[in-house]
């Protein structure tokens, strides 16, 4: 069975506390009935990344959703899983996907990941080689 067709998912960097603490703060805001999941990149087996066209460098590199057999990635990955929220976290989701706004959050993403280790709740465990 494939975890990742059952519902939309946000699959982060479980070894990193920058990308645990900011995919469990969006996930407090997602609720209902197909509310979408939480799994950390290291939980999945290969197989099950390979279907999806993921690969393990890939989730080094960057927060990752699914839904309905689309992947994203990066800063599109963010603002999917915070359209799928509610209240205000639902609104700046759809804001930060507007096409001027999705550009920017496609430059910022990459620097925010290359220095996630300086971020609150980094480690050096969440540094990229």
């Amino acid at each position: 069975m494939d975890v990742l067709t059952d519902r939309a998912t946000l699959i982060y960097d479980m070894d990193c506390g920058f990308c645990t603490r900011s995919a469990k703060w969006i996930e407090g805001h997602w609720s209902g009935g197909a509310r979408p999941q939480l799994v950390g990149g290291q939980l999945l087996d290969d197989a099950t990344l390979a279907a999806h066209g993921i690969t393990r460098e890939r989730l080094a590199a960057e927060a990752v959703w699914v839904e309905r057999g689309s992947v994203r990635g990066g800063a599109d990955a963010i603002a999917a899983s915070m359209v799928a929220a509610t209240g205000w976290v639902h609104v700046l989701g759809g804001l930060i996907s507007l096409p001027g706004m999705a550009q920017l959050g496609r430059l910022v993403y990459p620097y925010v990941a290359k220095h996630r280790h300086q971020m609150p709740g980094g480690t050096d465990a969440c540094k990229l080689d």
